[in-house]
């Protein structure tokens, strides 16, 4: 059983990357394209969010951009971690007073999103994770394989 689970593990966090990399990336394209900056900033300043246009366009950059390095494996710990953060900054300001479950746009959702981050963030992404490869060459280089 243990080998299967080895075998499996890298394409079930290929997966779940991806995943997770399509949802950012349609809120990040959403916030830009969708509703808009402008929007996005009044509804920021409604909730009380801190620099409400910069935090609108860094948090909009960071789910389209981090969502498409999900996707691609890149940067995982620094990508994971800041979209990790996006998420505990939505739930303190938008959806933790509303509750858990989403019909009540409580903080189902984004607590989810959070700790799939952070899994992903430190898993080292399964297959096809551009860390990985990176990784690799680095190793090769630092022990004199090149």
């Amino acid at each position: 059983m243990d080998i299967m689970i080895e075998k499996a593990q890298p394409i079930a966090l290929l997966l779940a990357r991806v995943a997770l990399g399509i949802i950012f990336i349609a809120h990040g394209w959403e916030k830009f394209a969708m509703s808009g900056i402008d929007s996005t900033t009044e509804f920021f300043e409604s909730v009380g969010v801190p620099l409400a246009r910069a935090t609108a366009v860094g948090t909009a950059t960071l789910e389209l951009v981090g969502g498409v390095a999900l996707v691609l494996g890149l940067l995982l710990p620094v990508v994971g971690t800041l979209l990790t953060l996006d998420m505990v900054g939505a739930i303190v300001f938008v959806h933790g007073s509303k509750g858990l479950f989403i019909d009540k746009d409580g903080y189902e959702l984004v607590l989810g999103l959070a700790a799939a981050s952070l899994a992903i963030a430190f898993s080292g992404g399964g297959a096809l994770a551009a860390d990985s490869l990176w990784q690799g060459h680095r190793a090769d280089f630092v022990h004199g394989r090149r």
